[in-house]
C-alpha cells in the first residue's frame, strides 16, 4: 500500500492498493476512487466489534475497499477542515484515539474500545468514558481538526491541553483531567473549568481546533427560525 496526503488545510489521503490488498474506512469518508475499485459493507470483527464502534461514535459497519484484478486508488477526507495524520502501528504498539478521529486503516489494524480509567476523566475530559483503541500491524489514518501538533513525552513529563484538542496518544501515556487554575483563572480566564493532562512516556497527537467550539461560534450567524403566530 502506498499513500499520498493531498492539500494543505483541507486535506485528503489518496491510497494506492495493489491487487489483493484492501482497507477499511468509516462510512461516508470516500472522496473518489478508480473505476474498477470494489466496495463492500463489512461488519468487521462481528456484531460485538460493531457495537463497540457505535459506542465510540463510529458506524456499526465499516466499508472495505479493494481493487478487483489490478492496482487502483481510493481517496478519503474528513468532515471538517483539518489535516490527516498517518499512524503506523507494529510490534504490539497500541494507540488510544478520541471518538470520531478514525478515517481509514489497513486490514492489519484491529479496532477496539478503551475506557478512561477515572470517572472524572470521563465526565469532564470532553471525550466521554469511551475511547478508541487501535493495535495490530499497518497504517491507520486519523483526521484532525485544524493543524496537527505531535509531541513525544519523556517518562513522567506532563503536558496540559485544552479539553477537546486531544486526538490520541500511545497506551503508555496516562490520561487525566485537572482544574484549569485558580478561582480567578476559572472565572475570567476563558479557558474553562478543566484541562486535560497527559503524562509520558509516549507519543501524543493534538489538534489546533475544537469542532464543538467552531460550532458554537457559528450559532449566532445561523438563520433563526421564524416564529409562527397563533390564530
Amino acid at each position: 500500500m502506498k499513500h499520498e496526503i493531498i492539500g494543505n488545510n483541507l486535506q485528503m489521503v489518496k491510497v494506492e492498493l495493489a491487487a489483493g490488498e484492501g482497507l477499511f474506512a468509516e462510512a461516508g469518508a470516500m472522496v473518489n476512487m478508480s473505476g474498477h475499485m470494489q466496495m463492500e459493507t463489512n461488519l468487521t470483527g462481528g456484531i460485538v466489534a460493531g457495537i463497540k464502534r457505535m459506542m465510540t461514535g463510529e458506524s456499526l459497519f465499516l466499508t472495505r475497499f479493494f481493487p478487483e484484478d489490478r492496482p487502483g486508488f481510493v481517496s478519503f477526507a474528513g468532515n471538517v477542515p483539518g489535516k490527516i495524520f498517518p499512524l503506523r502501528l507494529s510490534d504490539g504498539r497500541e494507540f488510544i484515539a478520541q471518538r470520531d478521529s478514525f478515517l481509514c486503516c489497513e486490514e492489519g489494524i484491529v479496532l477496539d474500545i478503551a475506557f478512561t480509567k477515572k470517572i472524572r476523566s470521563g465526565l469532564f475530559g470532553g471525550g466521554g468514558f469511551i475511547l478508541q483503541n487501535m493495535s495490530g500491524n499497518g497504517t491507520a489514518f486519523l483526521h484532525c481538526c485544524g493543524d496537527i501538533i505531535e509531541l513525544t513525552l519523556q517518562n513522567s513529563e506532563m503536558v496540559k491541553v485544552q479539553t477537546g484538542l486531544v486526538v490520541g496518544f500511545e497506551s503508555t501515556v496516562t490520561y487525566d483531567i485537572a482544574l484549569a487554575g485558580g478561582i480567578s483563572s476559572i472565572l475570567f480566564g476563558g479557558e474553562g473549568l478543566f484541562v486535560t493532562t497527559l503524562t509520558g512516556p509516549g507519543k501524543v497527537v493534538l489538534q489546533s481546533m475544537d469542532i464543538a467550539k467552531i460550532a458554537a461560534a457559528l450559532v449566532p450567524f445561523l438563520p433563526k427560525p421564524k416564529e409562527t403566530s397563533g390564530k
